[in-house]
Parts: structure tokens; C-alpha cells; sequence
């Protein structure tokens, strides 16, 4: 039998991990590695209350944790071609944070993750995993704009007395923030003058008042903006959002693209802010289909925010999950600032690019592996790991929102 083999290193009295100086002399015997050695080399911790567990050690029966506090703390990506397996694995990772009661909110652009409230099936070799069915009700809440195609969830509503010219002109996604500024902010004290409610279309009879033609673009706006119907007298606020312990999913099934980023934006935008000044607890905020969100090129209504959350967000204990089939179209500068990865099968050569030169210690044996891996096996690096490990992922506890839909029944 022949083999190849790495050299991953040796542990010092320190317990550091160290590369050999001298090489091993020729005919010196190989042994299969115990679970215990296995551990020790690789730094892999049994720790059941600090970790999140997400399967086992590929070709071994060992569990790999990631620390919940690094991921918080350093951020994490989860990647894959359509159809890899992300949103499983995102969903293993969710059922994780809420079994350690993580403060979590997901966007949920398609609607996949309020199975998350069903008991999942007993999957084939869930012993091995020591994995057992089970639903996470009582720790969830739903929201959503649209609750006409989603008649489980909660109305989400924004309260527009509560917001001033820049949060408004930030719902709008305007490029001319300056230039529309000083003339909302004029409108809007004129009707605070009068009323405690006002609505948009108020706003616009103010400006159109003014027979301004510079306020023609901001009025086309608003217009739209009118048309959403995402205002309420009484808005949701953020703190019923975000509610320690529980895992909160914003379902924007239904809802227009466009309407979709506005959301997210000023979603993202006020639980940064209070996050700053402590009054919502440190939390996740997962985001699938992130580059729709925060593209690596064009601009779109919520870049600048997930820009900050990835930059400044570790600094006040707010973490992203980015999830994504489309590394390359993410913005790097996002990609990048994730130090936990959990890489499944890519095969696009630009995604692969974008992988690479955002993951530290991926070997070019590791990028070539990805393109080979087989549906549930995953790269993982980060997370308290020392280096990346082939991790085969944990079966569902819950049940999987995200399955392609059949043309043809078995």
C-alpha cells in the first residue's frame, strides 16, 4: 500500500503546535492514529458547553466543536455551490446556537428557516452522530412585512414618527443623501409642528408644497416608498426583535427584492446601533443569500451597513453568519473579516479565487479537495480550531426548510 502523507506537526512541552526540524528517517514504521492522538494533534476540545457541535472528524468517530464565543466574536461564512448543503449546515449551526440560548436573528430571504420550529425525521446513521429529532418552538418567533403570504409570522412594521431624515432617506436607498437632507428634515418639522402622526404620503404633500424642482428625485422616492406599506402607527420595535435567548427569523418570503434590502438595511442599521449602547443583549445575525445583500460589485441599500457590522460589530459582541453559493459576488471586504469558515462544495473557479484569498491556512491540496467534496462533508477552519479539519456534517434535529422542490415524485 502506498500513501501520501503531511506532516502536520508536533506538540512542545507548551502544548504548541510545531513544525519537525529534522525529517523522519526512511523505514521508520507508520500507525493508525487513536481518537485520543487524534484530539491532542489537531486541538480538538470535547467542549460541550462553550462549543457548538457540527459532526464528526472525517473518517473518525471524534466530535468537532466550534467555540460559540470565537464565532461571535470573529464572525463566520458558510459557503457552497447551489445545492451543496448550505442552509443544512446553516441550520445545524442554528440549532446549536439556540441549544446554548445565542441571542439570534435570522434573514431569511426565501422563507427556509421556520421549519426550524418542526421536529425533523430520523435521518440514516443519526446514532453514529448521536443525534436525535427534536423541535426548537419554544425559542423561536417569526416576523415578517408580508404576513399575507406568510399568515404564521408576526407583522414587521416601522413606525415612521419614530424615524428622522437620514433613516427615512436610508429606507429609500438614495445615493443623494446630502442633497435630500436639509429638505426632509425641513418637512418633517413642519408636520411634527402639527402632528404626532404623519404618514409618507404627508410628507410628499409638504414637499410638493414647496414647488422645489430639486425635490422632484426625493419625492419619486417616496412615492415608491409610500407604496411598500411597511408603516404602522405602532411599529415593531427592535426590542421585541431581538429577545435574549430566543432566535428571532425575519421572513421575507413574497417580498420584492428591492423592499427586501430596504428591510435588511434598516434592520441591520438599528440593531447595530443599539447594540452599541447596550440595550439589546450581544447576539448573530445570520444572513443567507448574502450577496444579494452586500455584493462585491454595484451598491445596493444595505452594503454600508453589513460593511461596519463586519468591521465594528465583533467590537460589541455582534456576530454575522454569511451564507452564501456565490463567494465571488460577496464584497471582500465582508468575505474577509470571517475568521470561521465552513467551506462545502464549491466548483466555480471565481468562487474558489474568492475562498482562497479570504481563508488563512487553506492549502492548495485543501482548495483542489473542495471542488471534490461530497454532499455533507465540509472544510472547516476557524472556530477555536488550529487548522482547517474535513468535518462530515451532524444530520438535522429539526426539520430542512431549504430542499429543492420536484418535478417528478418518487
Amino acid at each position: 500500500v502506498a500513501a501520501q502523507v503531511s506532516v502536520i506537526g508536533y506538540r512542545d512541552d507548551r502544548g504548541l503546535l510545531l513544525v519537525p526540524r529534522t525529517p523522519f528517517r526512511a523505514g521508520e514504521p507508520v500507525y493508525r492514529a487513536q481518537a485520543a492522538t487524534i484530539k491532542e494533534v489537531l486541538g480538538l476540545k470535547e467542549d460541550k458547553r462553550h462549543g457548538a457541535y457540527i459532526g464528526l472528524l472525517a473518517g473518525h468517530d471524534v466530535p468537532v466543536y466550534l467555540d460559540i464565543n470565537t464565532m461571535v466574536q470573529k464572525h463566520v461564512s458558510i459557503l457552497a455551490k447551489t445545492g451543496g448543503g448550505k442552509s443544512y449546515m446553516a441550520g445545524d449551526l442554528i440549532e446549536e446556537f439556540m441549544k446554548h440560548h445565542v441571542t439570534t436573528v435570522i434573514l431569511d430571504p426565501h422563507g427556509e428557516y421556520a421549519s426550524l420550529t418542526e421536529k425533523g425525521k430520523h435521518a440514516a446513521g443519526a446514532e453514529r452522530f448521536r443525534v436525535e429529532p427534536r423541535s426548537y418552538s419554544e425559542l423561536i418567533q417569526v416576523f415578517s412585512p408580508d404576513t399575507k403570504v406568510n399568515s404564521s409570522a408576526r407583522p414587521l412594521k416601522f413606525t415612521l414618527s419614530n424615524l428622522d431624515a437620514r433613516d427615512i432617506l436610508s429606507l429609500t436607498g438614495s445615493a443623494k443623501v446630502r442633497a435630500h437632507l436639509t429638505a426632509l428634515r425641513k418637512a418633517l418639522d413642519l408636520l411634527r409642528q402639527a402632528t404626532k402622526d404623519y404618514t409618507i404620503r404627508d410628507v410628499i404633500r409638504v414637499l410638493e408644497r414647496e414647488e422645489d424642482p430639486q425635490n422632484a428625485s426625493l419625492i419619486d422616492e417616496l412615492e415608491y416608498l409610500s407604496e411598500v406599506e411597511i408603516f404602522a402607527k405602532e411599529g415593531t420595535r427592535i426590542d421585541e426583535l431581538v429577545v435574549k435567548g430566543k432566535t428571532t427569523i425575519i421572513n421575507l418570503k413574497g417580498v420584492p427584492p428591492d423592499i427586501q434590502e430596504l428591510v435588511v438595511n434598516r434592520l441591520a442599521t438599528a440593531i447595530f446601533e443599539l447594540r452599541k449602547v447596550g440595550r439589546i443583549p450581544p447576539l448573530m445575525v445570520v444572513v443567507e443569500e448574502a450577496h444579494n445583500f452586500c455584493p462585491q460589485v454595484g451598491q445596493v441599500a444595505s452594503s454600508k451597513v453589513f460593511r461596519t457590522l463586519a468591521s465594528e460589530g465583533r467590537k460589541f459582541g455582534l456576530g454575522l453568519v454569511i451564507i452564501t453559493q456565490r463567494a465571488a459576488k460577496v464584497d471582500k471586504n465582508v468575505l474577509s473579516q470571517c475568521n470561521t469558515q465552513v467551506i462545502l462544495k464549491v466548483t466555480n473557479p471565481n468562487d474558489l479565487k474568492a475562498i482562497i484569498a479570504s481563508v488563512e491556512g487553506l492549502t492548495t491540496a485543501m482548495a483542489d479537495e473542495i471542488q471534490r467534496l461530497p454532499i455533507g462533508v465540509a472544510i472547516c477552519t476557524g472556530g477555536g480550531l488550529q487548522m482547517p479539519i474535513i468535518v462530515e456534517v451532524r444530520p438535522r434535529e429539526t426539520k430542512h426548510g431549504g430542499e429543492s422542490v420536484k418535478v417528478i415524485e418518487d
